[in-house]
């Protein structure tokens, strides 16, 4: 699989919002994981071009991500800026 134990435990300790590895409820660990998911399948897709449900999951990814980053920017300002700095997200 390409994301093993360890890689998830260093995304949640890089990113969550508690700097832990079992900080895995967090908006900013799930905005991070999502876009790690999104950036492997993006590299997938572009070799494999006409693999449809892996463009679907992709949708479905870029659209969790997107909640959650809209709830972050109207409940918590700052975590969202912090987040979309970090990941360079958006511009």
């Amino acid at each position: 699989m390409y994301l093993d134990k360890e890689e998830k435990q260093k995304i949640f300790k890089d990113h969550g919002r508690l700097k832990k590895n079992n900080d895995t409820g967090s908006a900013e660990s799930q905005i991070a994981l999502f876009t790690y998911r999104i950036k492997h399948l993006t590299d997938h897709l572009q070799t494999n071009k006409n693999d449809h449900s892996s463009r679907m999951g992709l949708l479905r990814l870029v659209g969790k991500r997107r909640k959650l980053l809209n709830y972050l920017s109207t409940t918590h300002i700052n975590r969202y800026r912090d987040i979309i700095a970090k990941l360079n997200i958006r511009k």
